[in-house]
């Protein structure tokens, strides 16, 4: 009988061990918003339910396996939902908004498959609205009114990539990613090179990116340069941002900008007040009239550590010859057209599990 206990015991401890070995996380996020938007469509204004206000709605599969010695496993896989029709997002790709296999130890980390860009992650990190409630995110959504829809930053995600990310070394982070094209035949077309280096010390918080991606052909390449931070004095938080944007193309159609952000973020009881200020100016001197500025206010409120409300309101003008704003992913709202003053109003709830 003791004999028996004392096996038991053993098989209990192993299975244990197998299990703490190896984890699958299911989680997600369901954000819904009321949404009202005013592009000065002959139309009219729009007033609907909108997913993904704040942070992207999603369904995600992560875990990792400890092969020992310090070395791990991981994978993701995440689809975008868009939760006021039940579709997909991304296109209706299955994992569209990542989807990557890879390992991590005391070297750092490397991934492969469709992850997001250095860059776009950076915006994440200071951008008051974290490029969600006014905007879309890595974290969020990909409507509305963010630093996402002014910073130019060679896309949201690459597909074919291998991306690697150091260890934290003494409050230094960084990231170097590579982009496959996948064209018979041409290294170059539809390739994708981009890094980025985060500082974060006390309560200060410095970032610098860049990403180079070629088109399809390989004959264009839009470079973007991005130096970005935020410092919190505790009772409020200040957020400061400049980006450069090019691209190799010729006459007006050259893409020449430069993007500068400001914002604020005050904690208030359970909550925060949000703010940012962003410009776009044009510097092709043979493309009149497109520069834009967007002004932003919201607020959030946390119910629990997984659930809050919140609300915003935005408004963005443009040139004759521009269009940024509150263009929105949905069939529900409209796209902003060019020279348009937008609107953007929104009171929505999210939840994480």
């Amino acid at each position: 009988m003791k004999k028996s206990l004392i096996a038991l015991s053993v098989l209990a401890a192993v299975a244990g061990t197998a299990q703490a070995q190896s984890s699958v996380t299911i989680y997600g996020v369901v954000d819904m918003a009321l949404q009202h938007q005013n592009t000065g469509d002959p139309a009219g204004s729009t007033l609907g339910l909108d997913s993904g206000i704040q942070s992207g709605s999603r369904l995600g599969f992560k875990g990792s396996e400890d092969l020992g010695g310090g070395l791990k496993a991981n994978f993701q896989l995440e689809m975008g939902i868009n939760a006021d029709t039940g579709s997909s997002a991304q296109g209706g790709r299955a994992f569209g908004r990542q989807a990557f296999v890879g390992l991590s130890g005391d070297f750092g980390g490397i991934n492969f498959g469709r992850q997001y860009t250095p860059a776009f992650v950076a915006i994440d990190s200071f951008d008051p609205f974290s490029t969600g409630i006014t905007s879309g995110t890595a974290g969020s959504g990909t409507s509305g009114l963010g630093a996402a829809a002014y910073f130019d930053h060679g896309g949201v995600r690459i597909n074919n990539s291998a991306v690697y990310n150091t260890t934290n070394l003494g409050g230094f982070v960084g990231t170097l990613a590579y982009g496959f094209g996948e064209v018979a035949g041409n290294t170059t077309a539809g390739r994708y090179i981009g890094f980025s280096g985060a500082y974060t010390a006390g309560p200060l918080f410095a970032e610098l990116a860049y990403s180079n991606a070629q088109n399809a052909a390989g004959t264009n390449a839009t470079k973007s340069y991005l130096l970005a931070g935020t410092y919190n004095f505790d009772v409020v938080t200040a957020h400061a941002a400049f980006s450069s944007i090019k691209d190799d193309g010729v006459g007006a159609a050259a893409l020449d900008r430069r993007v500068w952000l400001l914002g604020a973020t005050v904690p208030v009881g359970s909550g925060n007040i949000i703010a940012s200020y962003i410009r776009s100016t044009n510097q092709n001197s043979l493309l009149k009239a497109a520069n834009g500025t967007q002004l932003a206010l919201g607020y959030t409120y946390s119910l629990s550590k997984r659930t809050n409300l919140y609300t915003s309101i935005s408004r963005a003008s443009n040139d004759a010859n521009i269009n940024l704003g509150s263009a929105d992913s949905s069939a529900t709202f409209h796209p902003v057209p060019n020279g348009a003053d937008v609107r953007l109003v929104n009171v929505g709830i999210r939840h994480k599990f």
